[in-house]
């Protein structure tokens, strides 16, 4: 595959000299700052190490950037009212639900999640409002690099909203500091961080009882402990009312600890909450037992407004994903062809290994040409994608297997190079074998904010935006996982 390349926003490389003292500058700054998270070789004490991070900017086209600004309200509409169709999500997911009601457990995760779903609506959601905090992730595509193509979305855990603001004020700070502040005007305001809590705040209020408190649904060991703590001390901000406590869905299963009230109030230790936020859940390791998945129905059943609600989360599936991808399907949802054309135009090719001729066909071209495809189980948190050579393996060992219908298939994006150095904490003391000039690509993400019920949108916004960037010999690029940094789009 041919690859474009993008110039960087400022001559590199930078001297020896130069690249030793402005790492340490950065690396300090990012400290101070919060691009942080908690160590991993001692999670359970109050030390911290930087998040991987981009030293520079790095260079991303403008029209590109706009139109992916552009459009997310559009996809905030789209996954709203996608959530609140019972039938359209039923069928986009039906092959996993029959999988899951036979003896093949290929999709254990969203079967469960749908079990949920399904006796929620019958017996009635305690709570008909949702709160989505989405983000949606694109790659640049094309001959010149400047088509921009969608990822994915994400509709649980959009995380490091509050990181992605700092990080935006980082790099103004560094390209200043390197003697290029005229292009600091190039990097993009980010108001990411207000913007989710703003959301939070909202929710809270329709809930309409200014005693209750919002709960973050966390890991048993978090990690990523700067980013969630920005969003709990803003909202602390926005309104000095609203209590905010932090647990485990492991650590709710205790009787004292949750139960509903009468009128499916959710009450946890004694307190009543108005909004839960899940920034974990979103993976099977967070319900390590039957218990934890009762504690997951049993806050679907209360009157608390979630951040996802269940419907939410499943529309955020990728079968579900994957059959947005017909603009039949898009005129069902969005009111003109204009919205349809503007979604349709980042959209990726999606294509499902259902047992029918175009799964057939899709099974077909990725065995024949693995590196124009990825393929994608249902799993989130990153690094659960096949490619190149491993697709064909996987693809003619489940061929004729039930489970295949749990994947999707998605044309592979080759977005543009350019050169950046990557900055990591264990790269002390700094020298240039450490620290040095490599390839990246970069995957831009918008964050949106949607409120609304069945009725109605009452609240839908794009609220700022985040890049992440990797080594381009990398498949995979997750942040926390140390393969992917935390950067910011410098237009041009």
């Amino acid at each position: 595959m041919s690859v474009s390349r993008v110039e960087p926003c400022i001559q590199l490389p930078l001297s020896k000299e130069k690249l030793t003292q402005t790492v340490d500058k950065a690396k300090d700054w990012a400290l101070m700052h919060g691009i942080s998270m908690r160590s991993k070789e001692n999670p359970n004490t109050d030390q911290v190490q930087i998040l991987p991070f981009a030293l520079l900017p790095t260079s991303f086209p403008r029209k590109s950037f706009e139109t992916a600004k552009s459009v997310q309200t559009l996809l905030n509409e789209l996954i709203h009212k996608v959530a609140y169709d019972k039938e359209f999500i039923t069928n986009s997911l039906r092959s996993i639900i029959y999988l899951c009601n036979s003896t093949i457990k290929a999709d254990p995760f969203t079967a469960e999640l749908f079990h949920i779903y399904e006796t929620v609506h019958q017996e009635g959601f305690g709570q008909n409002i949702s709160l989505g905090l989405l983000r949606s992730d694109y790659l640049l595509h094309g001959e010149s690099g400047s088509k921009i193509k969608q990822v994915e979305i994400n509709t649980i855990a959009s995380s490091f909203a509050g990181i992605a603001s700092i990080t935006s004020q980082y790099h103004k700070y560094i390209l200043a500091e390197l003697g290029y502040a005229e292009k600091t005007k190039n990097i993009p305001e980010n108001n990411s961080l207000t913007g989710f809590c703003n959301g939070l705040t909202t929710a809270w209020k329709l809930y309409n009882n200014k005693e209750a408190i919002i709960l973050f649904v966390v890991e048993d060991v978090t990690y990523n402990i700067c980013d969630q703590r920005f969003h709990e001390f803003e909202i602390r901000r926005l309104n000095p009312q609203i209590k905010i406590i932090r647990r485990s869905l492991t650590s709710l299963i205790s009787e004292s600890e949750i139960k509903l009230g009468p009128n499916k109030e959710l009450i946890v230790e004694n307190m009543v909450v108005a909004v839960v936020y899940y920034r974990s859940g979103y993976q099977l390791e967070a319900y390590p037992t039957a218990q934890e998945w009762d504690i997951r129905l049993l806050i679907e059943r209360s009157r608390a407004i979630k951040c996802p609600s269940i419907q939410y989360h499943l529309a955020g599936t990728k079968k579900v994903q994957q059959s947005l991808a017909q603009s039949s399907v898009l005129k069902k949802f969005l009111k003109d062809e204009d919205s349809v054309t503007k979604v349709q135009e980042v959209f990726a090719g999606l294509y499902t290994l259902d047992f029918n001729d175009d799964g057939e066909k899709a099974v077909t071209m990725a065995i024949s040409e693995p590196k124009k495809f990825v393929l994608k189980p249902q799993r989130e948190g990153g690094g659960n994608n096949i490619y190149n050579d491993d697709i064909r393996t996987c693809l003619n060992s489940m061929k004729n297997k039930n489970e295949r219908t749990a994947w999707i298939l998605m044309d592979r994006i080759y977005p543009p190079l350019q050169t950046n150095y990557l900055i990591r904490a264990a790269q002390e003391p700094i020298s240039e074998s450490k620290v040095s000039l490599s390839d990246v690509v970069a995957e831009l993400g918008i964050y949106g904010v949607v409120v609304g019920d069945a009725k109605q949108i009452i609240l839908n916004e794009e609220v700022g935006h985040i890049l992440r960037t990797k080594s381009s010999t990398e498949n995979e690029g997750g942040i926390v996982a140390g393969v992917g940094a935390l950067d910011s789009p410098y237009l041009s």
